[in-house]
C-alpha cells in the first residue's frame, strides 16, 4: 500500500472533521478566556490564599495534580509518537504526528497550571537552573523538561515540512524519546526520594510514573484520534484503522495490565504496613473515589481490552480510553494529596491527619488547563492536518 492511501495532508480531511474541530476550537477559546480570567482575578485579589493549601504540610494542591497529570500525559504521547519514528515500528507512524501535537497540547495545559500556581513563575525559569542544586531531583527535572520542550517543538516543526520521513526525523525522535522518558523518571524521583514522606518514598515510584505516562499517552491517542473522526472506526484512515485493530489495542492492554499490577501491589503493601505515615492508606481505601478509580478506571478497561470480542471494537476502545484518562487523574490526585495528609513534623498546632478540599479557584484553573489543551489540539486538527504520515511508511 502506498503512502498516498494513508496520507491526508488537508487539514480536517476526515468527514465532518472541519466542523467538529471548529466547534471545539470556538468552545475551548471561550472557555479558556473566561476561566483564566476568573483565576487571574482571584489571584490578583487574594494571592496564594485563593488555593486551599496550608503551612501544616499540605503545600501542593489541585494545580500541581493538574500539572503532573498533563506533563506525564505529554511525555507518554511523545513516547507513543516515537515508537514509530525512533524504534522503527512503522504502524505507529500513522498516529505519530497527532500524538506529537497532542503532547504539545498537554504540555501547554500543564505549564499553565504550574505557572499560575507559582507565586513568581518567571523567576523560577532562571532561579532553578542557576541554583546549581545538583543533589535535588527537582533541579534536574527542570533541566530535563526544558530539553524535552525544545526537542518536542523541533520534532513538530520537522513534521510540518512537506515530504517528511521517518528516516530523516529518526535522530531527533530518538533524542525526544530519551528526553520524554527522562522527564517521567525524574518526575517520579521528585516524590520517590522524599524519605520524610513515607507514602511517596520508594524506588519503584519512577517506574510507576513511566507506566502511567505511557498508559496516559495511549489513552489520549485512542480517544482523540477517534474524536477527530467522529468516533467512527470506519472513518479512520487505512493505516490508523489497521493499527487500532491490531498492535495498539495489544500495547494498550499490556500497559493497563502493568498499571493494574502496580496499583494492586502498592495498595496491599500500604494497607498491611503499620509504619507511621502510611496510615493514610486506610483513609484513601475508604474513599468511594478510590474504588471508582480501581474498579471502573482500571479493572473495567482491562476487561474490555483483554476480551477478544471487545478489544478491536471502536466503541469499547473509546470507552476504555476515557475511563483510563479519568482514572489516571484520580490516581494522580490520591497520590499527590494523600502523600501530604500526614504532617511530617507533628506539633500541637497540626492534627494527626490534615484535610484538603480544592478551592473554587483551583477547579477553575483545572478547567482553564483543559480548555487550553483542547484549544491547542483543535487548532492542530483544523489547520495543521494531523492525519499526515511520513512519506516512507
Amino acid at each position: 500500500m502506498t503512502a498516498d492511501v494513508h496520507r491526508s495532508t488537508a487539514p480536517g480531511a476526515a468527514p465532518g472533521g472541519q466542523a467538529l474541530s471548529t466547534l471545539i476550537l470556538a468552545v475551548s477559546a471561550i472557555g479558556f478566556v473566561v476561566t483564566v480570567g476568573l483565576v487571574l482575578s482571584a489571584l490578583a485579589g487574594d494571592g496564594h490564599r485563593a488555593f486551599n493549601t496550608n503551612n501544616d504540610g499540605l503545600f501542593w494542591g489541585l494545580p500541581i495534580v493538574t500539572y503532573d497529570f498533563f506533563l506525564l500525559t505529554s511525555t507518554g504521547l511523545a513516547v507513543t509518537a516515537t515508537i514509530g519514528l525512533a524504534l522503527g515500528v512503522k504502524e505507529f507512524a500513522a498516529v505519530s504526528k497527532r500524538c506529537l501535537w497532542l503532547a504539545l497540547a498537554g504540555l501547554a495545559g500543564g505549564v499553565l497550571s504550574l505557572f499560575l500556581e507559582l507565586g513568581q513563575p518567571l523567576r523560577a525559569l532562571w532561579a532553578i537552573p542557576f541554583s546549581f542544586q545538583f543533589a535535588s531531583p527537582l533541579y534536574w527535572k527542570v533541566l530535563c523538561v526544558g530539553a524535552y520542550v525544545v526537542l518536542l517543538l523541533l520534532t513538530i516543526l520537522r513534521t510540518l515540512q512537506p515530504g517528511w520521513s521517518v528516516r530523516a526525523i529518526r535522530p531527533l525522535a530518538i533524542a525526544l524519546m530519551i528526553a520524554a522518558l527522562g522527564v517521567s523518571m525524574i518526575a517520579g524521583s521528585v516524590f520517590g526520594m522524599m524519605v520524610m514522606r513515607p507514602f511517596w518514598f520508594g524506588g519503584e515510584i519512577p517506574v510507576a510514573f513511566h507506566i502511567e505516562s505511557v498508559l496516559g499517552g495511549l489513552a489520549f491517542a485512542v480517544f482523540f484520534t477517534y474524536l477527530a473522526h467522529g468516533f467512527d472506526q470506519d472513518r479512520l484512515p487505512a493505516g490508523v484503522r489497521a493499527l487500532f485493530r491490531d498492535r495498539l489495542p495489544f500495547a494498550f492492554t499490556l500497559v493497563i495490565s502493568l498499571h493494574a499490577m502496580f496499583v494492586a501491589a502498592r495498595t496491599v503493601s500500604g494497607l498491611w504496613s503499620n509504619a507511621d505515615g502510611l496510615q493514610v492508606w486506610q483513609h484513601i481505601a475508604a474513599s468511594p473515589l478510590f474504588h471508582l478509580e480501581i474498579w471502573v478506571g482500571v479493572a473495567l478497561p482491562l476487561y474490555l481490552m483483554i476480551a477478544p470480542g471487545t478489544r478491536s471494537n471502536g466503541r469499547m476502545q473509546i470507552l476504555a480510553a476515557l475511563l483510563v484518562m479519568v482514572s489516571l487523574f484520580v490516581a494522580r490526585y490520591d497520590f499527590i494529596i494523600g502523600g501530604q495528609l500526614i504532617p511530617p513534623f507533628k506539633g500541637s498546632w497540626a492534627p494527626s491527619m490534615l484535610s484538603y478540599v480544592p478551592a473554587a479557584t483551583e477547579w477553575l484553573l483545572l478547567l482553564a488547563a483543559i480548555f487550553l489543551a483542547n484549544l491547542v489540539n483543535a487548532f492542530g486538527e483544523r489547520f495543521v492536518g494531523l492525519d499526515d504520515v511520513p512519506a516512507d511508511t
